[in-house]
């Protein structure tokens, strides 16, 4: 692979990442199996992203009970997990999301990060 295939291919990543970036969050739910909590977790975050982030967001569900290697690569001590993976930087919560306040505050999220209000 030359140079210049190295960086035309950064390059779209770059663009990639900026376009989601700008128009999407991307976030990942760690669970381990269809318990209670992580079905709590799931439709918590899906309540706030319909309304705080409408269209503009997409919720990977990652279950560790089908994919536990990914509890090591993610570094996922306890589930649920949330993390945001964009916009960067990444941030982490723990637990069943019912916790609006918290939530909102551990997404570190803000009126400028989306369109619309809140």
């Amino acid at each position: 692979m030359t140079l210049k295939n190295v960086k035309s291919k950064t390059g779209r990543q770059l663009e990639q990442a900026a376009k989601v970036r700008n128009n999407k969050w991307l976030l990942s739910l760690f669970i381990a199996g269809k318990t209670l909590k992580s079905i709590n977790a799931l439709n918590n975050l899906k309540f706030i992203c319909e309304e705080l982030l409408k269209g503009k967001y997409k919720i990977e569900v990652i279950d560790l009970l089908k994919k536990p290697k990914l509890a090591r690569e993610y570094q996922i001590l306890a589930i649920p997990t949330l993390i945001r993976r964009q916009p960067l930087p990444k941030r982490n919560i723990i637990g069943d999301l019912s916790n609006r306040e918290t939530v909102l505050a551990g997404l570190n999220f803000k009126g400028n990060n989306f369109s619309g209000t809140y």
